[in-house]
């Protein structure tokens, strides 16, 4: 994905223009303008010079952007508003002098100089007064004509046109009266006062100005979260050079370098300690307001404060790369991507500004037809250039997302897109994954249980020199307690893990085997006894893990995860949202029972394998959308099939990548945060298009004269302008009110039940899949037959597990699948 900056746009039909253009260019897969931000994403194998280009032909410009690209359009953004302040001031002082001239000299005979009696040189005055004005505003017609002349014309040609066609005309007047007095018909030229418009060409460009700066201004703090997270980059470090302590830019900071970090002072780059102990406020990332105690091996982050003890640290992740900074490039990516809502007004704005001006036409036409002056019959047309409002249209979704993904970031929840902030509050499920999710991820051993003739220490020290080789919680549960009691690890070889189930390696020439029931069954005899304890152990939510050693059960180590202090809040919060919860695990099912219990959920999916995992998540998407919410590498795939992926902050990396949203703190909380600002944001996304339709529904008709005859309403030309000008401002205003919400008092409606389809599933058995193309193969042939909803196929396990909506026979799954030349061996 790239980000391009674009200038020269103005409203939505400036928007879709440039999307169309981009869009038209071979290779280009996807490109997303955002009006917003003037920012442009693109996707697609095109070179950057043939995009540019493509802008530039459409009547704009266009620039790769960067980070100091980014602060190059800060300040442009800050000289812009004050040249829009400047632009406004002059115009106001010379608009106010119009209208004296033209309403109280003219027609009010308020106190003036005695040659302003004159028409001819009151006409004069306010077309001189007039033209200045329009030069002040020329950015109005320049933008505009050269719309028009790339044939897509924007919100400053409908401007252009409706202050031109007023002066004109006005103009014309004027020639009228010079000829009335040069001929000394002296009525005439005072009746052709009251059909100059100057006033009106001069307040449409004056108000219209006034609205650019109130939209200008509101614009400006819908990216105050994003300007925030910004500031809080660290802008010095002190590193170590040849021993001694150096003050450098922290951007300087290279990778690997040391660095000093002093009590109060911020933590320049992403590193590890390497000596020192101290404390950390992370509240900066985290949100959490209790420092977190660091030491040797502790990470470290950018824009962190060190609260008492000096450290020394290891560069890991500088620049680009630190966390601070790959949070702010999800904030900013996820403000200028679009949401799918935006499609409906991405539609309208492509043909609105032609619409407006075949409109305008066709009104100045009708009422002369009607037997109306050319005056008011040019006024309802003008009227109707000036109060439609493309603007409001394509402002209507991003300022919301630009909202409420700054607000998500106050909050440490950071969504990855557009998508991912308007689908989060359409849930019907939210899946969540056991260890490190629902409990804190930091397991204990509880009990040690020894048999035959082995001792405490014995087990102990057997499991704990198999465990060392595994990345799993509960091997490094086992590990820390075994270090606590300092027992000596052996060396193993041959080590072998067998994901879900446990894991085997020598121990001399002794094989030694750790995991389930079901996994050591098959290396060591289980009597009934011990799988009755077994089942007791677990339904009080321990985790039993047994241990053999050549055919012999060497006994039993349990351990066990609390719950998290906030989950059964969060749990019950997505329940009374109308949100089925499920758990999903890879836990024995009596501990996954005892655990969901406690926690208050219903529904248990557990001893999954990863690949089940899909699957599982897969069949629950044929019922509805799916929130899949976990922390682990075996969370990854499931993470990826879920309509949204929620990664809990404390997690691994391989989990955020493939996550939707990522939440900093780990946190079930921020779960119903984030879809409870999901649903908050597409309610306001409907208010604003409400008003953007509705506005100009109701103002269009109205300017046109469609209300003056049965009910004698019309619209002039200035007050056109002016609810233009307001009309942008307001539904800015309404996406700024997100801020203002508190999220944990915030009603939402519960969400209906979906009416649920009846799925069933069918596990293949198949023979002779060597490879992913066999694979693929295999789910495109299931897959393509009616009933079938979706086929998960392993080449590895040899499976095919087949969702389906209806009863398909069997026979037509396997002759689907021997037709490939593959050998179906059983279907349950």
């Amino acid at each position: 994905m790239r980000c391009f900056d674009i200038k020269g746009m103005s409203c939505a039909a400036c928007q879709s223009r440039v999307e169309r253009a981009v869009s038209n260019l071979e290779g280009v897969t996807l490109c997303q303008v955002n009006l917003l931000t003037n920012t442009m994403n693109i996707d697609g194998p095109v070179k950057n010079s043939d995009v540019i280009s493509a802008v530039q032909k459409a009547g704009y410009g266009a620039s790769i952007k960067g980070e100091d690209a980014k602060e190059a359009n800060d300040k442009v953004s800050h000289d812009e508003e004050a040249t829009i302040k400047v632009r406004l001031i002059s115009s106001l002082i010379l608009m106010f002098s119009i209208m004296y001239l033209s309403m109280g000299v003219a027609m009010a005979n308020l106190p003036a100089p005695s040659f302003f009696q004159i028409p001819s040189i009151l006409a004069l005055t306010e077309m001189i007064l007039t033209a200045i004005v329009m030069v002040i505003n020329q950015k109005f017609f320049i933008s505009g004509f050269k719309s028009m002349l790339h044939k897509a014309p924007n919100m400053d040609a409908l401007v252009a046109l409706g202050s031109l066609s007023a002066f004109l005309y006005s103009t014309y007047s004027l020639f009228i009266i010079l000829y009335a007095e040069h001929i000394n018909d002296f009525s005439l030229s005072h009746q052709m006062v009251h059909n100059l418009y100057f006033e009106g060409a001069a307040t449409i460009l004056t108000l219209i100005t006034v609205g650019k700066l109130l939209e200008a201004r509101s614009k400006g703090r819908t990216t105050d979260a994003l300007k925030g997270l910004m500031k809080l980059s660290p802008k010095e470090a002190t590193v170590l050079i040849d021993g001694e302590e150096r003050v450098i830019e922290a951007k300087d900071v290279k990778l690997d370098d040391i660095f000093i970090v002093k009590p109060g002072d911020s933590i320049p780059v992403d590193g590890v300690v390497i000596e020192g102990f101290s404390s950390v406020d992370e509240a900066s990332l985290t949100g959490e307001s209790i420092p977190v105690e660091k030491s040797i091996n502790s990470k470290v982050y950018s824009a962190t404060i060190n609260h008492t003890g000096f450290l020394k640290c290891k560069a890991t992740r500088v620049g680009e790369d630190t966390t601070l900074s790959q949070i702010i490039k999800l904030v900013r990516d996820a403000s200028s991507s679009k949401a799918p809502i935006s499609r409906i007004a991405d539609k309208v704005s492509g043909i609105f500004v032609p619409t407006v001006i075949l409109i305008a036409i066709v009104t100045t036409i009708l009422w002369l037809l009607l037997g109306s002056s050319f005056g008011v019959a040019l006024s309802r047309g003008i009227a109707v250039l000036v109060v439609s409002c493309p603007c409001s249209l394509g402002l209507a979704t991003p300022v919301a997302i630009m909202v409420s993904t700054g607000r998500a970031a106050k909050l440490s929840i950071l969504f990855k897109t557009a998508e991912a902030l308007e689908e989060a509050g359409k849930v019907d499920y939210v899946v969540l994954d056991k260890t490190g999710t629902i409990t804190e991820g930091n397991p204990r051993v509880k009990q040690i249980i020894p048999l035959s003739s082995y001792s405490t220490n014995e087990l102990l020290q057997i499991a704990a020199s198999i465990e060392k080789r595994s990345s799993h919680p509960l091997a490094k549960a086992i590990l820390n307690y075994a270090k606590e009691n300092m027992i000596d690890i052996l060396d193993t070889s041959d080590f072998q893990t067998f994901p879900g189930n446990g894991i085997q390696a020598y121990i001399d020439a002794s094989a030694v085997c750790g995991g389930n029931l079901e996994f050591i069954s098959k290396f060591a005899s289980v009597d009934n006894k011990i799988k009755d304890q077994i089942t007791e152990l677990a339904k009080n939510g321990e985790t039993p893990l047994l241990f053999s050693k050549d055919k012999s059960l060497v006994g039993i180590i349990c351990v066990s995860d609390s719950i998290r202090e906030d989950s059964k809040a969060a749990i019950a919060s997505l329940n009374a949202m109308g949100i089925d919860v499920a758990m999903l695990t890879g836990d024995n099912e009596n501990t996954a029972k005892s655990i969901a219990s406690t926690a208050g959920i219903q529904h248990v999916y557990a001893s999954m394998l990863p690949d089940q995992k899909e699957s599982v998540i897969s069949s629950l998407k044929a019922k509805g959308k799916v929130i899949m919410v976990g922390d682990g590498i075996n969370d990854a795939p499931s993470l990826t099939r879920a309509d949204i992926g929620i990664a809990i902050g404390a997690g691994t990396d391989i989990a955020m990548d493939a996550a939707d949203v990522v939440l900093m703190r780990s946190s079930l909380n921020d779960v119903v945060t984030a879809i409870k600002l999901s649903r908050l944001t597409l309610r306001n996304i409907h208010q604003n298009l409400f008003w953007a339709f509705g506005y100009n529904i109701i103002g269009i008709p109205l300017a046109a004269g469609a209300f003056y005859i049965p009910f004698g309403l019309s619209l002039s030309p200035m007050f056109a302008a002016a609810a233009m000008s307001v009309s942008s401002f307001l539904v800015v205003s309404n996406a700024l009110r997100i801020n203002l919400i508190d999220l944990t008092k915030l009603k939402l409606n519960k969400k209906k039940k979906i009416k649920e389809k009846k799925v069933m599933t069918k596990t293949l058995k198949i023979e002779g899949m060597m490879c992913p193309h066999c694979e693929n193969t295999v789910k495109k042939a299931l897959e393509a037959i009616d009933g079938v909803i979706e086929a998960n196929v392993s080449f590895k396990s040899g499976e095919a597990i087949v969702s389906l909506d209806k009863d398909v026979d069997s026979s037509i799954l396997k002759d689907t699948v021997e037709k490939k030349d593959y050998k179906v061996l059983s279907i349950n």
